[in-house]
């Protein structure tokens, strides 16, 4: 298929060069001169000349081909018309290339050089016709190749339009593809780095409490600190990278491990499941996941130790109850803000056809999550 598209403009100027020494051939049969022969030939070349130009430089291309037709046009030759050329085509063709490569502007000041150029065409010719060809003939020619000349441009703009439309989608859609890349790594780094160090300063806290060796205290407190400040760099990082978007896939299976792992001395995590557990969607299983995973963390992270986390499914024949409740602690610690983890777990409940609920205040926090199963969907 692109060996034919590049080969067709070839083959289409061989024809068309073909077609020139037919109709030559004629004129010359009827009386032309030797030197009228060279100049239409002369101007027959420039008029190829020209339209393969205009691939690469409108302008001159254009130019080139208004030059060529501007010497067919005032050959002293009577009856002669440059349409009665097969090369004249070639015109047409590079203000078609033109239109599609320059501004509007531009084209539009190439259409009304073509359109004086088919004037004075016309006035020459019918100067040179015989007295019995009446007026309105040349009047007819010359609305048609105005027409012809208008329609090319307009098909060109046309044409051009399309182009450029799907240079903007490819140019959006690459956009969109980036930006979801960029919301992966995001969701990534904070459901799972950000999460991962929340729980290590937490168990470096508790630690820190049960040593009795001052200086092993103090150097536990001080990584337990270097921890929250990597923590906030990681959030700040996360701001750059643009919204969140779902992920992949997580089983309910790792509720378990992930609970485990965020308990320590200081830290009382425990999880339970209450009714049959049903099937869910793939996106309502990530939903859960993750309110649980954010409830976790936001409870070791805001608050200090000793604190104790619950967490409770509620299985139901419609839906399932995500609850995550924290007993405040022994207080909440400063600064840090809210961040934006709960407005990408509230977009994951939206998501799957849940709602998501933040209750509580100094004596403890509750995160509730209701998410529909198959059979409630």
């Amino acid at each position: 298929m692109t060996q034919r598209r590049s080969a067709w403009p070839v083959v289409a100027h061989v024809v068309l060069a073909l077609l020139t020494v037919l109709a030559l051939a004629g004129v010359w049969y009827l009386g032309a001169s030797v030197w009228q022969l060279v100049a239409a030939a002369g101007a027959a070349v420039l008029l190829h000349v020209g339209a393969v130009v205009a691939l690469r430089r409108p302008w001159v291309g254009y130019a080139v081909g208004a030059l060529a037709m501007l010497v067919l046009v005032t050959m002293p030759f009577q009856g002669w018309t440059p349409t009665m050329l097969p090369s004249a085509a070639c015109f047409p063709l590079t203000l078609w290339r033109l239109t599609m490569r320059v501004s509007l502007r531009s084209s539009v000041g190439a259409l009304v050089v073509a359109a004086l150029g088919i004037v004075l065409t016309e006035l020459v010719a019918w100067e040179r016709q015989p007295a019995d060809v009446a007026v309105w003939t040349r009047l007819i020619e010359g609305g048609l190749l105005l027409l012809v000349m208008a329609g090319v441009w307009l098909g060109a703009l046309l044409v051009r339009g399309r182009h450029e439309a799907g240079r903007r989608a490819e140019g959006e859609r690459l956009a969109a593809a980036v930006a979801e890349e960029r919301a992966s790594i995001r969701r990534d780094l904070h459901d799972v780095i950000a999460h991962t160090v929340t729980v290590m300063v937490a168990r470096i806290e508790a630690a820190a409490v049960t040593t009795s060796d001052r200086a092993t205290r103090r150097e536990l407190g001080d990584i337990a600190e270097a921890g929250r400040d990597a923590h906030q760099g990681l959030r700040a990082m996360l701001a750059t990278l643009g919204p969140r978007a779902d992920a992949r896939p997580l089983s309910l299976e790792v509720l378990p491990e992930l609970v485990a792992s965020a308990a320590s001395p200081l830290h009382v995590v425990t999880m339970a499941e209450v009714g049959e557990r049903r099937a869910l969607s793939l996106s309502a299983e990530v939903a859960v996941v993750r309110t649980v995973q954010e409830g976790i963390t936001n409870a070791l992270r805001h608050l200090e130790p000793p604190v104790g986390v619950a967490v409770v499914l509620r299985w139901g024949a419609g839906e399932v109850v995500v609850e995550v409740r924290d007993d405040g602690g022994s207080g909440r610690r400063g600064g840090g803000g809210l961040g934006t983890g709960l407005l990408g777990i509230e977009e994951r409940v939206r998501t799957a056809g849940g709602t998501l609920v933040v209750e509580g205040g100094d004596g403890g926090w509750v995160l509730l999550a209701r998410l529909p199963t198959k059979e409630g969907a």
